[in-house]
């Protein structure tokens, strides 16, 4: 079962919930866990481990309305592939339209990733669009996007460091504000694909920490509700350690076929 909020926000609106109706807030507590589908708010706590991704294929379902994501890795571990695999996944839904803009791959790079997940998905398919503009900003993408996403929609953006490259586009820290409001408003996901700085390889472990994030321009990484890497110990490793960081430390395996640069649930 999953949250409909994280838990940060359940405990605000038993706190709004304590006020309006007069209550204790252990009563007010009680009353959002049952909403949630718990008998008490002790046993949604003690339940809510149990609520993280363990595979590939649940990544998707831990995503809440409005979060905005990071998925981060170094060159040649997969987190093009990795999170293309979740925008093929989002599409195959039919719940909703699904964007992803890219400053970094061409048209046929992005739709031959696209084809190694689902090879039937076609150009005039009505749940995804996809866009290489070199005006990609966030203006741009919630002018874009505005008039049919919807609940439940995934934006992929492929790249965060790429998004004030051009001088004539606001910060970075605007541009994610902005998104992140957007995303709240339309109950979207957006999910940002990160660079991370090349410092990681001359360590002795490899293994990428918040603090590998390449950020050349000020940006507070509080705004993401989601942080994860990808890590593999060479490039011809068949598996890949995905590492949160957001909303806290856990990690788990996915398999990796490198023949068709490819990521699945193991």
């Amino acid at each position: 079962m999953k949250l409909s909020a994280p838990i940060h926000v359940l405990k605000a609106e038993a706190q709004l919930l304590k006020k309006e109706k007069s209550i204790t807030n252990t009563e007010a507590l009680d009353l959002i866990a049952k909403r949630e589908g718990f008998d008490s708010w002790s046993l949604l706590q003690s339940k809510k481990d149990d609520m993280f991704p363990k595979s590939y294929n649940e990544i998707l379902g831990f995503f809440n309305p409005g979060d905005i994501v990071l998925i981060g890795a170094r060159p040649s571990k997969g987190k093009t592939s990795f999170t293309i695999g979740l925008f093929v996944q989002a599409i195959q839904k039919k719940a909703a339209k699904n964007f992803c803009f890219s400053l970094s791959e061409v048209h046929k790079d992005i739709a031959k990733r696209m084809a190694v997940y689902d090879e039937s998905l076609g150009e005039n398919n009505a749940y995804f669009e996809l866009d290489y503009s070199n005006d990609i900003s966030a203006d741009y993408i919630i002018e874009k996007t505005k008039k049919s996403i919807s609940k439940g929609s995934l934006i992929v953006i492929d790249y965060l460091q790429l998004l004030d490259e051009k001088r004539s586009n606001p910060p970075l820290q605007v541009q994610v504000e902005k998104l992140k409001l957007y995303a709240k408003e339309k109950e979207c996901v957006v999910v940002f694909i990160s660079q991370l700085d090349r410092e990681l390889e001359n360590r002795a472990d490899k293994k990428p920490t918040m603090g590998d994030i390449r950020l050349p321009n000020p940006l507070e990484l509080k705004f993401f509700n989601k942080i994860m890497f990808l890590h593999k110990e060479d490039d011809k490793s068949s598996v890949a350690d995905v590492l949160f960081y957001r909303p806290k430390e856990f990690s788990f395996k996915v398999g990796w076929d490198s023949s068709s640069s490819k990521l699945y649930s193991i």
